[in-house]
């Protein structure tokens, strides 16, 4: 049974460091994480120990282990590789989005609040004119860390 309290173990310390730190292994081209070991190894070990506690040869633990800590790592790898594939890491363009400032706005620094809804803060921005608190904006240029913005003037 301590083998199966040891590996569990060590797949619980993989699994938080991955959590906490980031993927420390990725072997296969994204085909195995580190999270992914880490679960399965934690579910071997507690598999295995539930298996041994109830009386059950130790084949049978080490076997049982073996199926369920696969199924495991290979059901959270397709998790993982759902979630990484979500619309959260699409890069969206924001030119054409209109929004309100929600500072001063000049050509070193600024805040707005845009209307699109993929924005749930306020985003740093700067504009080659001053534009006052309050004013509608568009945005003219999507950068990483800001947009620059002009004031919105709807054509009449």
């Amino acid at each position: 049974m301590i083998v199966f309290v040891l590996i569990g173990a060590a797949g619980l310390l993989l699994l938080l460091l991955s959590l906490v730190v980031g993927e420390l292994l990725d072997m296969g081209d994204g085909a195995l994480s580190g999270t992914s070991l880490g679960v399965g190894a934690v579910v071997f070990g507690a598999v295995g120990a539930i298996v041994t506690v109830n009386g059950l040869p130790v084949w049978v633990a080490y076997a049982a282990s073996a199926v369920v800590g696969l199924i495991a790592a290979g059901l959270a790898q397709l998790m993982i590789r759902r979630l990484s594939a979500t619309e959260d890491n699409a890069s969206i363009s924001l030119v054409g989005v209109q929004g309100t400032a929600v500072t001063d706005i000049t050509q070193a620094s600024g805040e707005v609040s845009l209307d699109a809804v993929s924005e749930l803060e306020r985003r740093l921005a700067w504009s080659l004119e001053p534009i006052a608190e309050g004013t509608r904006i568009v945005v003219l240029e999507h950068q990483p860390n800001s947009v620059r913005v002009g004031p919105y003037r709807p054509e009449a």
